[in-house]
């Protein structure tokens, strides 16, 4: 286990610096909403749905520079989703990752003028791959072929990211919050949107960027969904059995929304089968697939089955 511990986060610090290097100068007099955008990106985190992306992008044959761009796209756009989800009208949590939330730092506004940065610097940034790759000796019919690549991953990107996806997801998760009863339709249609379908966005525009067909596209978005729901009935788990020292933020979040969880309405051995269940599948995908998968099996193993 220490050894793929060890990996990612050599991997993670690589995907560190490529993110860096998007990210805005703190000048002018727009100064403090930088601030606050570049204090929420460079707070920590596992760099999960970059990394998938981009071992995906190379499991597939992809050996460019482009998905960088949509790799610090991503994790903008998901940094952005946690700065809204810890504000006073959404969870109101104090503390991510071990250090104070964005909104805790510099006010409720300009936590919501940094999440608005955020998500707005992820298109900047993510165009950027349009001419990331451009050469001079490429012909006209590969330039046609890579700048539609890219546009599709972006397309994938948005719709992913928007009220089809991520955004409707907490929608349906706010909504729920409360309620006296939250069927496993509902749970599941939160659990798809607000979390796996980022997750799906990476791991499909990395396939598309790489060349991968309609068919293995499609074939990584079922498996990023089973990766993403697992990863947030684990998330539930931890809700009750972690420590907040292990999970860098308060345990019992959900209890105190008074959020019916897959642990809630199944009970934690139930979740727990659930878990392994997606996580076979996910792994299953994986092996059938042609290229070299075995880093993206041991990240979604660990990931899967984190204690944080």
């Amino acid at each position: 286990m220490e050894q793929i511990q060890e990996r990612i986060q050599r991997k993670a610090a690589e995907i560190e610096d490529i993110i860096k290097a998007y990210l805005p100068e703190e000048t002018g007099l727009q100064r403090s909403v930088l601030e606050a955008m570049n204090y929420s990106v460079l707070a920590g985190g596992k760099r999960l749905r970059p990394m998938l992306m981009l071992e995906t992008y190379r499991m597939f044959g992809g050996r460019g520079r482009e998905v960088e761009a949509l790799m610090a796209a991503i994790e903008m756009i998901h940094t952005y989703s946690l700065v809204h989800d810890d504000l006073p009208a959404m969870d109101n949590d104090e503390y991510r990752r071990g250090r104070r939330t964005t909104h805790a730092v510099y006010g409720e506004a300009m936590g919501i003028l940094a999440g608005d940065g955020l998500l707005n610097l992820a298109w900047e940034t993510a165009m950027k791959a349009f001419a990331s790759e451009r050469r001079e000796e490429q012909n006209l019919q590969a330039e046609a072929v890579r700048l539609r690549r890219v546009a599709d991953a972006i397309s994938v990107l948005a719709q992913k990211a928007g009220v089809f996806g991520m955004i409707g997801g907490q929608c349906a998760d706010i909504e729920a919050e409360g309620a006296e009863q939250v069927s496993m339709e509902q749970l599941l249609f939160i659990h798809e949107h607000k979390t796996a379908a980022l997750i799906q966005a990476a791991m499909m525009a990395g396939a598309i960027l790489a060349g991968a067909d309609r068919q293995q596209v499609e074939r990584m978005e079922r498996c990023a969904y089973d990766i993403g729901v697992a990863f947030q009935i684990q998330d539930d788990i931890l809700d009750v059995t972690g420590t907040a020292e292990e999970l860098g933020k308060p345990i019992g979040s959900d209890e105190k929304n008074h959020k019916q969880t897959y642990v809630t309405i199944n009970g934690l051995e139930a979740s727990a089968g659930e878990v392994e269940r997606l996580s076979r599948e996910a792994m299953e995908i994986l092996f059938s697939l042609e290229g070299d998968s075995s880093f993206l099996q041991e990240l979604t193993a660990f990931l899967i089955h984190r204690r944080k």
